[in-house]
């Protein structure tokens, strides 16, 4: 088998493992559950937000009109009605003059349509001095001014943040429709590789992608299942793939860094299915492997780590997101470019920056280095049509 059958833009690679994600199925999970969980069908107020007019401040509810004109000279002069007490469903109702104590969070009183805030009144016995005018709904939040009854008030496709979750509690949401978290299963192939734990000799590395691909895979909201270090023999790949494509929706091989073992994994995707692309024209990242076998995505990612993390970012977020049915969420800074960026074009590179004060400067190092990694702030992205990036230039770093 060469070792590349064709190289592909990324914008193809996005293209292809976003027509073989399976979509996970949906599952009703308890609200105090679902944080970070994907919505999988709308959330709609089952009532009112709030189901009645309601005071933001602490105050007096008036008449916005009893009000015009008054200040600290000639303050306006309501008689004293008395208190709305919380939680009381019945507050009164205030006449023409009058006025009534409201805390915040209180119900508005029937015939009030503002609330004098607390700070510019005075209370004289029955009477209250107004000293500032309000105008008719300051300081009020009226009945479905949040949500309306029946009104969408979360959107599926959306990972649920604590807001949302206070946002589903006061519709009413006692359990919401979410996806299933996937599960991804993890397989590290190479003769080089040696658990973390062990000490390693001349020729051997220790497991790193394996943790950082399952760590990955948790902060996006998945379940990594472990399957070890494979050595390069395509019988043992292949049973251990075809393990993996029973238990999980989704398998990600780490190749090692030679072509045999590159080979290899395209080798084991095909007698099980089918290699879609063999090869992205990506810097870090050409040697990724995308395919199919048992109606789900198998992707095979380069050994180096910084590599794989790229082609994490570039691709298979786009892969998780379409399985998800959502869209893929990235935190970026904005920052200009401290030094030039070279690269050649036909190519689309990714590069590892460090943000400081809003510039942007480039990390570079060896292949196969880990430094970088913890040295840099995010990665910038080359088009592949440029033939790199001017220093002053401003640029939008995805951050780790």
């Amino acid at each position: 088998m060469r070792l590349f059958l064709q190289v592909v833009p990324v914008s193809e690679a996005v293209r292809v493992v976003r027509s073989i994600a399976p979509p996970v199925p949906k599952e009703s999970v308890p609200l105090e559950d679902a944080l970070h969980r994907i919505l999988a069908a709308d959330v709609r107020a089952d009532v009112d937000i709030p189901g009645f007019d309601r005071s933001t401040v602490d105050g007096y509810a008036v008449a916005a009109a009893d009000t015009v004109g008054a200040g600290e000279a000639i303050p306006a002069m309501l008689h004293y009605r008395g208190r709305v007490a919380m939680g009381g469903r019945d507050p009164g109702s205030v006449a023409p003059g009058s006025c009534m104590y409201v805390p915040t969070g209180g119900v508005l009183p029937k015939g009030a349509d503002a609330v004098a805030m607390i700070e510019y009144c005075e209370q004289l016995g029955d009477d209250v001095l107004v000293h500032r005018p309000v105008a008719p709904g300051e300081n009020v939040v009226f009945a479905d001014e949040d949500f309306a009854a029946g009104e969408v008030v979360l959107e599926s496709g959306r990972a649920l943040s604590p807001r949302d979750i206070g946002v589903a509690a006061a519709a009413g949401a006692g359990e919401v429709s979410v996806m299933r978290i996937p599960r991804v299963g993890i397989i590290s192939t190479g003769n080089e590789l040696v658990p973390i734990v062990a000490a390693p000799r001349p020729g051997e590395v220790r497991d790193v992608n394996s943790y950082l691909c399952g760590t990955y895979l948790m902060e996006r909201g998945c379940h990594p299942v472990y399957y070890g270090i494979v050595r390069d023999d395509r019988e043992n790949l292949a049973a251990t793939l075809s393990a993996a494509l029973d238990q999980c929706d989704l398998v990600l091989i780490s190749g090692g860094s030679s072509k045999d073992e590159r080979d290899n994994t395209a080798a084991v995707i095909t007698s099980l299915g089918e290699v879609l692309v063999h090869g992205v024209a990506i810097a870090p990242g050409k040697p990724t492997i995308l395919g199919q076998a048992a109606g789900k995505p198998v992707i095979g990612l380069p050994g180096h780590p910084a590599s794989t993390y790229v082609v994490l970012v570039a691709i298979v977020d786009h892969l998780l997101a379409a399985m998800m049915q959502t869209e893929v969420s990235r935190r970026t800074v904005s920052a200009v470019l401290a030094e030039n960026v070279p690269s050649a074009k036909g190519r689309e590179d990714y590069v590892r920056v460090m943000v400081k004060e809003g510039r942007a400067t480039p990390v570079f190092g060896k292949s196969g280095l880990l430094n970088t990694l913890t040295r840099s702030t995010g990665l910038v992205r080359v088009p592949a049509g440029s033939e790199g990036l001017e220093v002053g230039e401003a640029v939008e770093v995805i951050v780790w």
